[in-house]
């Protein structure tokens, strides 16, 4: 068999799919791949490049590789597509890996550590308990609404929801122990949330790229703590723009022709770093707002433009500063 240089594989629960190739692009293996075989098989091959698709253990599989001497690269499964050839399945995803791979204007996503990934995960379960406790308000203020007793959205509100179970005579006495259910789910889901916070403000304390990037206003521990854990190299993105659309912040384009089309946001990119963003710059036009903060560009801005559409032009901002902090290696130093 001749020598193997490049891998495209593609990853499942249990079942991989392998597309190997030469130096002169002849197939050299097609096959199939247990879990258990995949370190085996990797460990009797020469050093070679190795393309998978960024996905759910897409990272660890990387280390693993790694570890033995491959050159691994993880690409974004929407960059790949294009190189399927007509059907789709597994092997002909194996097959358009390995050739997305080899284009020298392919981009890659770099390999997340443990400690990346595990930081992550903070995020992701407060993220999932913050949607928990909003589902059991929102269950609260509905069932309280069926016998006329009305609360204003918002958690800030829902302790006079909770004081309405036990105090307000609109309620029957049937009604009171399920809703006492929920008031205990939602006290517990808040003492979860209060303690995967304090884990991620030890992270943030302890990750100096977080420190700094808190520096920047409007940036809080939280965004600075999940840019620091997922942004890739800033090495990657030409300028700060790239980086700023790498997140979605920036207008899709449908143009053609020499004609200039602008739409609404891609929204591409990592959701959540976008969405802390946004209420990063919220909060700081609500700062804006008060006597003697007045910033001159918000000013401007606010007087012609929505608050929401400021808040992103904002945001955009935001990113490019981030961009700007990661690439120098610097703190954040407010204009004269």
């Amino acid at each position: 068999m001749k020598e193997i240089t490049t891998i495209g594989l593609d990853l499942a629960k249990n079942v991989f799919q392998l597309h190997a190739i030469t130096k002169d692009g002849t197939v050299a293996v097609r096959r199939q791949l247990r879990r258990s075989q995949v370190r085996p098989f990797f460990e009797r091959l020469p050093p070679c490049l190795v393309g998978m698709e960024a996905g759910a253990g897409s990272h660890h599989w990387a280390r693993e590789l790694m570890a033995l001497g491959h050159d691994v690269r993880l690409m974004p499964p929407s960059y790949v597509k294009p190189y399927v050839k007509r059907q789709k399945n597994d092997a002909a995803d194996a097959e358009a890996i390995c050739e997305a791979v080899t284009r020298p204007t392919m981009r890659f996503t770099p390999a997340k550590t443990e400690a990346q990934q595990a930081a992550i995960l903070l995020h992701r379960t407060r993220e999932f308990l913050v949607r928990q406790r909003t589902q059991i308000a929102n269950v609260l203020r509905a069932y309280a609404a069926e016998f006329g007793i009305v609360v204003a959205t918002g958690v800030q509100n829902v302790p006079r929801l909770l004081a309405c179970i036990e105090d307000d005579e609109r309620l029957p006495d049937a009604v009171r122990p399920p809703m006492r259910l929920l008031a205990e789910q939602f006290h517990a889901l808040e003492a979860s949330i209060a303690e995967v916070t304090g884990a991620i403000s030890e992270a943030h304390k302890a990750d100096e790229t977080s420190r700094r990037l808190a520096t920047i206003p409007g940036v809080g521990l939280l965004t600075a703590s999940l840019v620091s854990a997922t942004t890739p190299d800033v090495s990657n993105f030409r300028s700060a723009r790239d980086y700023a659309a790498w997140l979605g912040l920036t207008p899709k384009q449908r143009s053609s022709g020499g004609k200039e089309r602008i739409g609404r946001l891609s929204k591409m990119g990592n959701r959540s770093i976008r969405r802390l963003l946004y209420l990063g710059a919220l909060a700081r036009i609500r700062i804006h707002r008060r006597p003697g903060a007045a910033d001159p560009w918000l000013a401007g801005m606010l007087a012609r433009k929505p608050v929401k559409l400021v808040a992103i032009a904002l945001a955009n901002r935001m990113a490019r500063v981030i961009w700007a902090l990661l690439r120098s290696g610097e703190v954040y130093r407010s204009p004269a």
